[in-house]
């Protein structure tokens, strides 16, 4: 196996993340993949597992930007 290619920059981060599951708010910590702004797009954070801990695909479809916290925008 070889890297062909390195496709864009990218953080390993652990993140503590929020999600509604149940009808609770629940909270976990979650390895994310934290990718820095791009064109008109803000820094996004990428859950790379779920609460329980399972592995995941990496999925734009799943990016959370870090202003989205309601609040002032989170750093990283």
């Amino acid at each position: 196996m070889r890297v062909k290619n390195i496709l864009s920059e990218a953080t390993l981060v652990i993140a503590d993340l929020e999600v509604h599951l149940n009808g609770e708010l629940r909270s976990s910590p979650t390895l994310c993949a934290l990718l820095p702004a791009s064109g008109k797009q803000g820094a996004r954070v990428v859950p790379l597992n779920t609460p329980d801990g399972r592995p995941v695909l990496l999925s734009m479809d799943n990016a959370i930007a870090l202003d989205d916290s309601g609040g002032e925008p989170l750093q990283a």
